[in-house]
């Protein structure tokens, strides 16, 4: 079957073949025939080495298809079944699963360890335990969770990840307050979930911030109420706060510099979100002063901060009642075999979402 290839670490492009076979399969495994996969931005960071992740491997972990086959003991879904894929399922038994809080299970994080693939010259893993740039992937029975007929598999690969991370942040991790303030620093399609999460919950002010003309203009038709280079937004905060800074910055860009300036743009009592999935070496300065005196409450969401199946169905809910808009972050569509045309798309900010037809 063809999938594309990451062969090492740092490489710009990906290698598409059609050479490779999933594996794995077995009790409590399920191979899922792939539809559609997002490209989102963390799989850029898989490849160039900020997220780790083993080489050589198959990226992609936004993806919606039908179920294959099943393993013995699975229950949850069936051949024929149409799902999108979890790629951080609740195993419902480690810690933080019995404290409620799925969205730091770190069973998922352990299939990222094993080969998802085999090509005649070796293992080849899937990125996060899962892998959708591939024709076929097989996962745990868990990461399949099933989707209403009426969500089309370009729809539901998105909810898997960047707009569940998105409206997430801003509904279970912040809870942004109906007639808040708001500023979201990057603005590519999880920036923009927030965006849509936050005019969902009804604040007031919503300023979208991002160097790239074009994300500025779509934040505005998502909901932005003013969209601004990163230049301005210290005029912003003077103009629209007399100084005090917004009530909620959420930083949705993954690097030191601008979670510094969200900081400094949040105000006294207020709330920074940190969304964005940054390196372990980029560390964010906070002198023990500020901390203290400023009470700014600090919050990083991994995944949307919540349940990830619970917030899987109310994004649908949103969606179906149209208080969300989900076909228009799909900017650009592409098949697998122009899977580099859609990565150029995104490093240049041409793109809010690319969906890849497999």
């Amino acid at each position: 079957m063809r999938a594309a290839i990451q062969q090492e670490t740092g490489q710009d492009k990906l290698e598409v073949v059609d050479d490779i076979e999933a594996a794995g399969f077995g009790p409590g495994k399920v191979r899922i025939r792939v539809k559609a996969t997002g490209l989102c931005h963390s799989d850029l960071s898989a490849m160039n080495g900020v997220l780790p992740q083993p080489a050589p491997f198959v990226p992609g972990h936004e993806g919606a298809g039908e179920v294959v086959e099943v393993g013995e003991g699975v229950t949850n879904v069936k051949a024929g079944d149409r799902v999108l894929v979890c790629w951080l399922p609740a195993c419902g038994q480690c810690p933080s699963c019995k404290r409620g809080q799925t969205q730091l299970c770190i069973a998922g994080f352990l299939n990222a360890g094993t080969p998802n693939y085999r090509r005649p010259g070796g293992d080849v893993f899937g990125f996060a335990g899962t892998g959708t740039f591939a024709e076929e992937v097989v996962v745990d029975s868990l990461c399949a969770v099933p989707i209403p007929d009426d969500v089309p598999y370009e729809i539901a690969a998105l909810i898997g990840c960047g707009v569940t991370t998105g409206i997430g942040a801003a509904i279970n991790t912040a809870r942004v307050e109906a007639g808040s303030s708001v500023v979201v620093i990057g603005c590519g399609g999880v920036g923009i979930s927030v965006i849509q999460g936050a005019r969902a919950l009804g604040a007031a002010e919503i300023v979208a911030v991002d160097p790239v003309e074009s994300r500025r203009e779509a934040a505005l038709r998502f909901g932005a109420t003013e969209a601004l280079a990163p230049d301005a937004l210290a005029d912003a905060k003077n103009r629209l706060t007399a100084g005090e800074g917004f009530d909620y910055v959420f930083e949705v860009v993954g690097k030191s510099a601008t979670a510094r300036t969200a900081y400094e743009t949040t105000r006294r009592g207020g709330t920074l979100c940190v969304v964005g999935a940054g390196a372990m070496d980029d560390n964010l300065q906070i002198n023990m002063f500020e901390l203290f005196f400023d009470e700014k409450r600090i919050l990083p969401s991994l995944y949307g901060g919540g349940d990830v199946l619970r917030s899987y169905d109310r994004v649908i809910k949103l969606w179906r009642a149209g208080r969300i808009d989900l076909e228009g972050l799909i900017t650009h569509r592409v098949r697998l075999e122009e899977i580099n045309e859609a990565i150029d798309q995104m490093r240049t900010g041409v793109a809010l979402r690319t969906s890849i037809t497999i």
